[in-house]
């Protein structure tokens, strides 16, 4: 693909800039003061849900490399939020146009859009983690209905949202790759009881959820009962997506970079540092490769061709990159990075003792680093299964 910009593309980086010195009052420091305005400005404008259909609550322009690529530099240029992402805007909606009916693809997917609902994922169980297809939440069939038996964990958000889209076992009789239905559930629905999980950040971001003959019609299962297996692999892969969002992590090192830039030792810059400094290279390169394959994969996206290992090295790439970022913030920032809750010397207001604790969990959720080196291996490279263990 030529990569080369036009005069079209150059007026509209100007377009971009202009819009974001614009609205310069309604965003500092990479937040928005008002998230959900700051949403339904960027769909407005095209900078968010870009090119979902209008008739779903999105801008509707047609995909384009180029231009996705100049919204993402400017706005990291400008230390602006890229809006609302999340389970249910950067999970759900994309699923829902790719194998949902058009009702719920009319239901769901502009109020996520925007904010308004917040979406939970019931996948893992205490006993189905990794082997997720050994899940046993069964939902039985009572005329319109399922009847909803069982129990979920790890369940990022549920204490705040409104709705889970969740797999759960329709036909016990079948092959459990193929008795799974995808499912969404409503959050108030009476049998439903959520109970936080606190993690080392001293946050309860998890939960477990438990289910007792909860009521859901028939009518929210996503893509067909049983064909789970197939709509959560859909969704898993743009779980991996958002996990591995190169923009997202070029804006964590952008804000590293000016860390290091005001952080001072001895009355000097740690940027200055030259262990540092190689420190921040090597990862400056390591983000710069994860920026161009993710032109690769939106090239893919656009040209209807598999991404291949190019889209497999996604989520493992990210999250650990994202965590190592992290870790080199807590070192720059000396004995200020043991530092935790509040205080008058806390910098960022702890957020990046919050991310080094919270990315290392990443790690391990939506598929584990080590699941994940099997799967490009495996699938990517060609290599040998890794060896079943050994039955006692």
């Amino acid at each position: 693909m030529d990569l080369t910009l036009t005069p079209e593309m150059a007026d509209f980086r100007e377009e971009v800039r202009a819009f974001l010195i614009a609205h310069r009052a309604e965003y500092e420091a990479g937040q928005p003061k008002d998230a959900r305005a700051w949403q339904r400005r960027l769909i407005e404008a095209g900078y968010a849900a870009r090119t979902i259909p209008k008739e779903y609550g999105g801008y509707g322009a047609e995909p384009d490399v180029l231009k996705a690529r100049i919204i993402a530099e400017e706005f990291i240029a400008a230390n602006a939020p890229r809006g609302m992402a999340g389970q249910g805007i950067s999970m759900l909606a994309p699923t829902l146009l790719e194998v949902g009916s058009e009702e719920q693809k009319r239901r769901w997917i502009a109020p996520t859009l925007r904010g308004e609902i917040i979406w939970c994922q019931g996948y893992s169980e205490p006993g189905a983690g990794s082997d997720l297809a050994s899940l046993s939440t069964k939902a039985v069939e009572d005329g319109d209905d399922f009847v909803i038996s069982g129990s979920k964990i790890w369940t990022s958000t549920a204490h705040l949202a409104q709705m889970m889209f969740c797999l759960v076992r329709t036909e016990p009789e079948a092959a459990k790759h193929e008795g799974i239905s995808y499912v969404l559930i409503p959050m108030d629905a009476p049998g439903i009881e959520v109970r936080p999980l606190k993690t080392m950040t001293g946050q309860a971001e998890f939960n477990e959820v438990f289910f007792t003959d909860v009521r859901v019609p028939q009518a929210n299962v996503v893509g067909g009962r049983g064909r789970g297996w197939f709509v959560a692999n859909t969704t898993l892969k743009h779980e991996r997506g958002m996990l591995g969002d190169p923009n997202a992590t070029e804006a964590r090192l952008g804000q590293l970079i000016e860390l290091m830039k005001t952080e001072r030792v001895g009355g000097e810059r740690i940027v200055d540092n030259p262990v540092f400094r190689d420190r921040l290279m090597q990862l400056q390169a390591r983000v710069f490769a994860m920026r161009f394959n993710g032109l690769r994969l939106l090239t893919s996206a656009i040209t209807g061709e598999p991404a291949g290992l190019a889209g497999l090295v996604v989520k493992l790439q990210g999250c650990e990159l994202n965590h190592q970022i992290a870790a080199l913030a807590i070192d720059a920032l000396g004995e200020l990075g043991i530092l935790y809750h509040d205080g008058p010397h806390l910098r960022a207001k702890g957020t990046w003792q919050r991310s080094y604790m919270f990315d290392l969990g990443l790690i391990i959720g939506g598929g584990t680093a080590q699941i994940q080196k099997n799967i490009i291996a495996e699938r990517g490279l060609g290599l040998p299964r890794e060896p079943s263990p050994a039955k006692v």
